[in-house]
């Protein structure tokens, strides 16, 4: 199974301002990674997502709203509570963070790869329909999602996101969908974190095709695998799908500081490999994993390693 990377400089110019923990560092620790250790992976650069790209899952009015915030200087926010910063690069970076996955799918329908890992920001698993939030302006693994089934009649989706915030950007379009469209419904399955922000991703409103797992904190690695043989690998393999699309955050590391999961490189590994194992039987090995969250530099670096050798 042939992977690739998928990156660019323009992630780099993505200025969200001092102290704030989602970072151009964030990028250029991982591309010290890639030169050092994998260089026997392509990295290719993604396109720039399109207005038609974005309206998979946002509305036009909500996308040129966001284009209009853009300042010429300095920093602008783009949501209340002044998480999701704007600068004058912001915009390269956001559409070729969507456009990252776009990319990958288009690779793997035309045969060059079977496994993508798209090292991009800003991410996207909290971006609602048309609300900015948690560093996230649009949600990049729905959009993906979206158009593995209208343009590559993949109709079988399945998002599985392991960051340790509840990705409720993705939850929400996700039912949303469902309810418009049961005749293909996507499957999105979250463990993450509860009780912590944004404080959703609640057990009880699960569907057949929407599954949250809430995790105490201190969850291991061990509990942690042991919650998704036993809730959400038998749903997953119900489902048999066509495409696995990975919402990546690598912040449930025991050193992340936004968060108190306890997880470490090796669990990573595990959860990718039974994850690739799932897409081999179902999916013709085809996954596309989007990077979330991971803020401590060297845990992110450490953790994107064990995930990647998973994947080769």
């Amino acid at each position: 199974m042939k992977t690739a990377i998928y990156t660019s400089d323009a992630f780099l110019s993505h200025d969200t301002g001092a102290n704030h923990p989602e970072c151009s560092s964030r990028i250029e620790m991982l591309n010290h990674l890639f030169e050092e250790e994998f260089q026997n992976i392509p990295i290719k650069s993604p396109y720039d997502a399109t207005e038609e790209d974005i309206s998979l899952a946002h509305p036009v009015d909500h996308i040129y709203n966001l284009m209009d915030r853009l300042p010429d200087t300095g920093y602008a926010g783009a949501d209340e509570a002044g998480e999701c910063i704007l600068s004058p690069g912001s915009w390269k970076a956001i559409t070729k963070s969507v456009g990252a996955g776009l990319t990958a799918l288009q690779d793997i329908n035309d045969g060059e790869i079977t496994r993508a890992f798209c090292a991009s920001r800003p991410p996207g698993h909290h971006a609602e329909s048309t609300k900015p939030m948690g560093f996230c302006f649009f949600n990049n693994a729905f959009i993906t999602a979206r158009a593995a089934q209208e343009r590559f009649n993949l109709n079988k989706v399945a998002i599985v996101d392991f960051d340790v915030h509840h990705g409720n950007g993705t939850d929400a379009l996700t039912r949303n969908h469902n309810e418009k469209h049961p005749d293909k419904p996507i499957f999105y399955a979250s463990t993450h974190q509860y009780p912590l922000w944004p404080m959703s991703g609640l057990p009880e409103d699960n569907t057949d095709h929407v599954i949250n797992v809430g995790l105490p904190e201190g969850t291991n690695g061990p509990e942690l695998i042991k919650v998704y043989e036993d809730k959400i690998f038998p749903a997953l393999n119900a489902y048999k799908p066509d495409l696995l699309i990975l919402s990546s955050g690598f912040d449930a590391h025991k050193d992340d500081p936004l968060a108190g999961l306890n997880l470490e490189n090796h669990d990573f590994a595990a959860l990718t490999a039974a994850l690739v194992g799932i897409a081999n039987k179902h999916a013709k090995g085809r996954i596309i994993s989007l990077l979330e969250g991971g803020y401590n530099l060297e845990a992110l670096k450490s953790s994107v390693r064990a995930h990647l050798n998973a994947f080769v």
